[in-house]
């Protein structure tokens, strides 16, 4: 359940973000927007990266940092959505 508990709340705005990057890419707009998710993505899974490993620590923080590494994956996911050619 430690790992199963940070995956299962990753999905949620995972799947939300690959969704937007998906709208942005059918809608054809810029690659800048189009990758605007999966930055945002990133930048929140190193802020909780660093709340799990500086201010809570232990096997709470480990939660976080569990959270951190999905959401990582999931903006990898849609960082490669955003990056295919528009037809």
């Amino acid at each position: 359940m430690m790992i199963g508990g940070p995956l299962l709340i990753a999905l949620l705005p995972g799947v939300l973000v690959i969704l937007v990057t998906w709208l942005f890419r059918k809608m054809k707009w810029n690659k800048v927007i189009r990758m605007l998710p999966s930055m945002l993505t990133v930048m929140a899974a190193a802020i909780l990266f660093y709340i799990g490993y500086v201010e809570v620590r232990g096997f709470e923080g480990a939660g976080y940092l569990f959270l951190s590494v999905f959401l990582l994956l999931f903006a990898v996911v849609s960082y490669i959505v955003a990056k295919k050619p528009v037809q």
